[in-house]
């Protein structure tokens, strides 16, 4: 018998649903950080595993 766990179809299986599953957090994190907040945001992998990240617009020069 073929053990399936140990197969690399199934660990790269995983890993899709893994990234699909961090994909939806980063996108619902988004729309809550901008459905609350005045401030800007954009997805980021960050070292310290954060999805968003606050970010300053630039203004123009008068």
């Amino acid at each position: 018998s073929i053990a399936l766990a140990r197969s690399p179809l199934n660990k790269d299986f995983r890993d899709h649903a893994e990234q699909q599953h961090i994909a939806a957090q980063q996108k619902a994190a988004l729309q809550h950080a901008h459905a609350h907040s005045s401030g800007y945001f954009i997805t980021q992998d960050s070292a310290f595993g954060n999805l968003i990240l606050p970010v300053l617009p630039r203004l123009e020069a008068e």
